[in-house]
This record gives C-alpha cells, sequence and structure tokens, in this order.
C-alpha cells in the first residue's frame, strides 16, 4: 500500500497516520491516528521563548556555579563549552531536526523510523513524569518562601525565641538553616521516619500545580504566552542582582574565586563525568521536549541555527548566573570571615593583656577591624595553627552550601538577609525561581502531552481533559515529597530517577539516527528540509564521537553507583546540622524501580514489534525505519523515497528477471 504523506503546514484537517513498515493492520486495530495537524508557533519568537525556557532552568542557577566553582572554575569553564561543541550541540541539533522533520512527539519520531523504537519515545514520557513529580515540589517551595518575602523583617534573618531563651536547634545552626530544615520542611532525620504531611507545602504544591495546568490546558497557544514573562523575567532579575552583587564588599574575591583557572583539574576522571552531565541536563536532552517542541515548527526552520543559538544562550545564562550567585556569596563570606578575623584578634588581645606571649601578631589591637583577611591568614599559617585559633579562609566559608537547595534556601537566602529591602530582594529572587521552574514544567509537560496525544487519537480529542487529569494526578502522586521526610525524596528523584534512564535514551537516539537510519540520509533530509546540506562532521560526531561519550558517561555513571553505596544529605535535629547517610535497602530497591520501570518500554516496544512483525501476512521489512520527510514540494507527496519502496522495487525486478 502506498505511504501517506506526512502532514504539511497547510493542513487543517486530521490525516491517517503514516503507514510504517506495511503495519496498516495494526493501527486498524488500535485506532490510532494522526491528530489535526499542528497549528504551529505564532512567530519565531514565541518557538525561542519556549525552547530556552526549558532549557534554562533551576541547574543553572544553583548547579552549574557549583560545579565550577569546585571543579577548576575557568578551567571548567572551557571543558564545558568543548563538550558542549562536541556532543551537546549536535545531539540538541539531531533532536531539533528529527521533531521538524516528521512533525511529531517523542513517541512518533522513533515509532516512525522504526516500529521496534517506538519505546524510546515512551521512555522519554516516563521520565518526564518523574521529572516533573518532583521539579513541581521545588517550585512549591518557592512558592513558601515567595509568600514569607511578604514581611517587614524577613522570618529567616533572625532566630526565634521560646519566652527569652533562643530556640536551641537554630543558635546551633543558623537562622536560614533553621528556617529551611524546621520551618518549610519540619524534616525529619532520616529518611526511614516518613513522618506526617506538611500542609502549608501541600496547599504551595496544589497552588503550583495549579499554575501549570492553567499554563498548559490550550497546549502551546497557553503556555507561550505565559513564556513571555515566564522566560524574560529571570534574567531582568539576574541582571538587577548582578548590578547590586557588584556593589556590595567581597563581590570581586567572590567572582576571582569563581574563575580562577586550575588547569591541573582536567586529569581527574569525575571532573569530565560532571561536566558532561551537566551539558547533557543543561540543553534537556532526552526528554523529548525539544522534539515537541520542534514538531510545530514550520517545515523550512533553519533548525541548525537554532541548536547553536539556544546553547549559547543556555550557556552564557549559566555564566550570568555564576557571576551573580558569587558576587552574592563573596559578599556573605567576606562579612563571615571579617566576624572571624575580629572575634580572633581580640582573643589575641585578651592573651596579650593576661600576660601570655603571642609571636610576630603585630595587628592594631585597638580597632581590630583594621585587620585585613589577609594579614590575619599570613600569620595564621606560621603561628595560629600551633596555638589553636580559628582558621579564617574566604574560600572555605564560601564552599558552604553553595549546591542545590542548599545554595537557594540557606546560603543565598542568608545573603540576601543581609542586604538593605532584604524583603523586597527576597521576593525577586523567589519569583526568579518559580518563573525559571515554570518555563521548565512546561517543556517537561509538553514532552509528555505531545507525544501521547499524537499516538493516541482518544487522548488527542481530548487533550484538555487529559492535560487536567495528568496535572491532578502528578498533585496526588506529589503528596509523597510533602511529607517531613520528602526532601530525601526529591534529592533521591532528582540523582537517580532521571540520569540513567535519559543518558540510556540518549544512546539509543544516537544510535538509531546515526547507524540503523544511517548518518547520510538523516544528512539528506535534512538537506531536503533545509535547501543545503550541513556539513560532513555531524556523521562522524553523532556515529562516534557522540555515541562513545555517551556510553562512557553512562559506564562512569554506573560504576560510580556501584562502587560507592549512594548517599543522600539529612539534617540532624540534635545536632542541628547536616550528615551524610547511606540509603537503606528498601530505598535501593525504589532506586532500582524507577530505572527499571523507565526503561522497561524499550524491550517491551521491541518484543512488540517483532510480535507483530511475525503476525503479518504480507513479508515486511523494518531493519532500517521508514523514516520520511516532510514534504518540501507541492508536486511531489515525499522528497525521497522510502527505503522499503526501493527494496520493495529491487526485489520485483529481481524476480521478473
Amino acid at each position: 500500500m502506498e505511504k501517506q504523506p506526512l502532514p504539511t503546514d497547510n493542513d487543517k484537517t486530521g490525516s491517517t497516520e503514516p503507514e510504517v513498515n506495511g503495519h496498516a493492520f495494526e493501527e486498524s486495530q488500535q485506532g490510532s491516528t494522526e491528530p489535526p495537524a499542528r497549528a504551529g508557533w505564532n512567530s519565531k519568537v514565541e518557538y525561542f521563548l519556549a525552547q530556552v525556557g526549558f532549557s534554562v532552568g533551576l541547574g543553572n542557577v544553583w548547579r552549574f556555579p557549583y560545579l565550577c566553582h569546585q571543579n577548576g572554575g575557568g578551567a571548567f569553564l572551557l571543558l564545558y563549552v568543548l563538550l558542549m561543541l562536541l556532543v551537546g550541540i549536535p545531539l540538541f541539533f539531531l533532536e531539533l531536526a528529527a521533531g521538524q522533520a516528521i512533525r511529531q512527539g517523542s513517541i512518533g519520531v522513533w515509532k516512525y523510523i522504526s516500529p521496534r523504537l517506538a519505546g524510546i519515545g515512551y521512555s522519554s514520557c516516563v521520565v518526564c513524569f518523574f521529572v516533573a513529580l518532583y521539579y513541581n515540589v521545588i517550585l512549591a517551595w518557592s512558592l513558601f518562601y515567595l509568600g514569607n518575602s511578604f514581611t517587614s523583617s524577613l522570618p529567616w534573618k533572625q532566630c526565634p525565641k521560646q519566652g527569652n531563651v533562643t530556640v536551641k536547634e537554630c543558635e546551633m545552626s543558623s537562622p536560614t538553616s533553621y528556617f529551611w530544615y524546621r520551618k518549610a520542611l519540619d524534616i525529619t532525620d532520616s529518611i526511614d521516619e516518613t513522618g506526617s504531611f506538611n500542609p502549608y507545602i501541600v496547599c504551595c504544591l496544589l497552588a503550583a500545580w495549579t499554575l501549570v495546568c492553567l499554563g498548559m490546558f490550550k497546549g502551546i497557544k497557553t503556555s507561550v504566552k505565559v513564556m513571555y514573562f515566564s522566560s524574560i523575567f529571570p534574567y531582568v532579575v539576574l541582571f538587577c542582582f548582578l548590578i547590586k552583587g557588584l556593589m556590595l564588599d567581597g563581590a570581586l574575591d567572590g567572582i576571582s574565586y569563581m574563575f580562577y583557572p586550575k588547569l591541573e583539574i582536567w586529569a581527574d576522571v569525575q571532573v569530565w563525568r560532571q561536566a558532561a552531565t551537566q551539558v547533557f541536563f543543561a540543553l534537556g536532552l532526552g526528554f523529548g521536549s525539544i522534539i515537541a517542541y520542534s514538531s510545530y515548527n514550520p517545515k523550512n526552520n533553519n533548525c541548525h541555527r537554532d541548536a547553536f543559538t539556544v546553547s549559547a544562550i543556555n550557556f552564557l545564562t549559566s555564566v550570568l548566573a555564576t557571576l551573580v550567585v558569587f558576587a552574592v556569596l563573596g559578599f556573605r563570606a567576606k562579612g563571615k570571615v571579617t566576624e572571624c578575623v575580629i572575634s580572633n584578634v581580640n582573643e589575641l588581645k585578651e592573651l596579650i593583656g593576661s600576660g601570655n606571649v603571642v609571636p610576630n601578631a603585630a595587628f592594631n589591637y585597638s580597632d581590630p577591624s583594621s585587620v585585613t583577611v589577609k594579614e590575619y591568614g599570613a600569620w595564621f599559617e606560621v603561628f595560629g595553627k600551633s596555638h589553636n585559633f580559628t582558621e579564617c579562609d574566604l574560600e572555605k566559608e564560601m564552599q558552604k552550601g553553595v549546591e542545590g537547595t542548599g545554595l537557594a534556601f540557606i546560603a543565598f537566602t542568608e545573603a540576601i538577609s543581609l542586604l538593605p529591602g532584604s524583603p523586597f530582594w527576597s521576593g525577586l529572587f523567589f519569583l526568579m525561581l518559580l518563573n525559571l521552574g515554570l518555563s521548565t514544567m512546561f517543556g517537561t509537560m509538553e514532552g509528555i502531552l505531545a507525544p501521547l496525544t499524537d499516538r493516541f487519537k482518544t487522548l488527542a480529542n481530548n487533550k484538555t481533559k487529559f492535560t487536567i487529569f495528568s496535572c491532578i494526578i502528578g498533585f496526588l502522586i506529589g503528596l509523597l515529597f510533602t511529607q517531613r521526610c520528602g526532601n530525601y525524596f526529591v534529592m533521591m528523584f532528582d540523582d537517580y530517577s532521571a540520569t540513567l534512564p535519559l543518558i540510556i535514551v540518549v544512546c539509543f537516539e544516537t544510535f538509531s539516527v546515526s547507524w540503523l537510519y544511517g548518518a547520510d540520509r538523516f544528512l539528506d533530509d535534512i538537506e531536503g528540509m533545509l535547501g543545503w546540506r550541513p556539513s560532513v562532521i555531524y556523521k562522524y560526531l553523532w556515529k562516534y564521537i557522540c555515541l562513545i561519550a555517551m556510553l562512557g558517561l553512562l559506564g562512569a555513571t554506573v560504576v560510580r553507583m556501584f562502587l560507592k553505596r549512594p548517599t543522600y544529605m539529612s539534617w540532624n535535629e540534635e545536632k542541628a546540622s547536616e550528615e551524610i547517610l547511606g540509603y537503606p535497602d528498601w530505598a535501593l530497591a525504589v532506586l532500582a524501580a524507577l530505572i527499571i520501570f523507565a526503561m522497561m518500554p524499550v524491550p517491551v516496544a521491541f518484543i512488540h514489534a517483532l510480535l507483530q512483525e511475525r503476525n503479518q501476512r504480507t513479508p515486511v521489512n523494518t531493519e532500517i525505519g521508514q523514516y520520511s520527510i516532510v514534504n518540501t514540494d507541492d508536486n511531489c507527496d515525499t522528497p525521497m523515497t522510502d527505503m522499503s519502496e526501493l527494496e520493495q522495487r529491487n526485489g520485483t525486478a529481481a524476480s521478473s528477471s
């Protein structure tokens, strides 16, 4: 049977899904048809807002700065750019081109290449769902802090008192740590202690899912209107914080520590692993959201230029966020270190006053604040250690709590509380986090909704109901994270539920396009779509460099998991401090179940396709797929002859001869 052409930009009505490998019987049995053709973006600006909003998320603010600081500063930036050029952008371009050409979500794209690969798209949907569950909890925390910012004095600025006595847990830690762990989370001491639900976070989670639902219930037509604000506002806030931060004492010290290059770090394999992982997640590869968004583009859109543009914006945003974070953290650290120096100089003054001899402590004791950190540091290195004095080190102070939620809800909030007009700056910061999270959530949900509505006609006809139902299910399951131990489950999902499955998904994607479908064929299709042929270097990048890099990242991640028992950071109420604990056996079983469940669609779909092929009455060929590019010539159905048609013609010619 002759294959139907893919929907073109002028299609206004529904069309039958293209038959893949002659599986018309399978499609008629399942009743799955192509939904009405996508309306598409109203403008290129909307598309860019969506792609940038999805790829630029919370990780740019609290993950990238930490990695850059811990892994060699400027040296890490160079390594990150190298991996972005060799791995990130080529894979990003691959997903953009595939979605734009086939004009379907992730399930439809890989099923169209070959029915055996449909499981890749389903796995992407599962991972997106896992990510959406815990990501929206972070939005709920941001809403909670945003609500508490509308006060004359921030509630985490000072320790609360019970009567006339300061709360011991707060006094032993800090006001920001106490507010985060006790007031916001009311956290248990370990993941084994479940505790009750936190009513404030439950309400905030409901509000977060409501915002997502309102932004998604009409598809991209409503979400993109929200993105005009949610994608642009964070940049306004970052620039405001940068200008304010550079005016603070200690800001330049923080930035200099940030970018000081340590080239010897390149010899560490773990640094390469962390840089590759950050590139991978920064661009949102494997989620299916990139494919979904690009599927709404016109057929001749320059997706090659888009790949470089979005990647560059993502990288520059990470650098901008890093400047902001370390300018503000430098101010915070400088204040703490200055207090440390003054305290030690006063102690020296008391020792001298009591007749003790302190070697070479030529400080101005009448004005301890005049003693610089550098002067004290030089004295401490020679004499301070032997006399049991406290080290006052700016860099070590900056390293405290600068990763993940610790940076956003403890370290950065503490720095904000020191600023004049702190409630205003706090409100701006958490409103920025909320908008960064919302734009990423829209992309994540699109990675779920678009493939499933493309694949199943019933869902396509009831997309609004399906969207609302998905948000309700997400909220109900998300209640798991609102328990007193919920933060530990957020860390579990963040560290393990997406990492391995997404890496495996991208490995399958790269192998499918570059080897099964053929890199040359794929470049031919892009040439037919864009009107010019991308460089042949992409062929070698996809077939070798990207694939080897992804397999290496996968191997390093698996080895690390087996060599070192997975751990999490807990809060000990009695000690009022963080401590690292290993996950219990039942939690490890949950981790394994999450990874297995996310990857299960790949082998299941493969086996299902093989069984379907065996049951077909007519011999079919599914070795390499049936992918055909969107029509670029109004006078012909497809610009390329399908591979199966070529093989059938060759077989017919051979039999007739």
